[in-house]
């Protein structure tokens, strides 16, 4: 089953046991979904999909240090319970040993021996880590093995 499947399968698992929120969520997520399919003309596949909850998730993230910021703990709630749905569709996250490993096996992979060589170290980790890490915390650890 394709993770488009799945998402659509616990919409209708939603709709019927009357979790509104869950509901919600999930129509949204498909929503963003269809927009891309649309606007690209294309189908999307479960990795195409995958970048598309990731910006979901991003863009919660944001509103929730902005609600925060101005003391709208209520509306910083809503996001976070949105984040838990998003989450449960993406893979599990990488720890730090997996990451450090992947970051030395692209180094190594791409010859890299400078910050010049950075692009390249991203890239490849990149391809591996799809949807399994936060490309701005592995991008920082790059810079800082290539740097020293």
């Amino acid at each position: 089953m394709t993770l488009k499947q799945q998402i659509t399968e616990d919409m209708k698992t939603a709709m019927r046991g009357g979790d509104k929120q869950r509901l919600g969520v999930i129509r949204l997520m498909l929503a963003a979904i269809k927009q891309r399919e649309v606007d690209e003309r294309i189908e999307l596949d479960d990795a195409q999909l995958l970048g598309v909850l990731e910006k979901m998730l991003k863009q919660r993230k944001d509103s929730v240090s902005q609600y925060a910021a101005a003391g709208r703990e209520d509306l910083a709630d809503l996001e976070r319970a949105e984040m838990t749905v998003i989450e449960g569709y993406l893979p599990a996250k990488l720890g730090d040993a997996e990451i450090d490993a992947l970051i030395s096996a692209a180094i190594a992979d791409t010859g890299a021996s400078s910050p010049r060589d950075m692009g390249k170290v991203v890239a490849a980790v990149k391809e591996k880590a799809a949807g399994r890490a936060d490309m701005g915390v592995v991008s920082g650890k790059i810079k800082a093995r290539l740097a020293g």
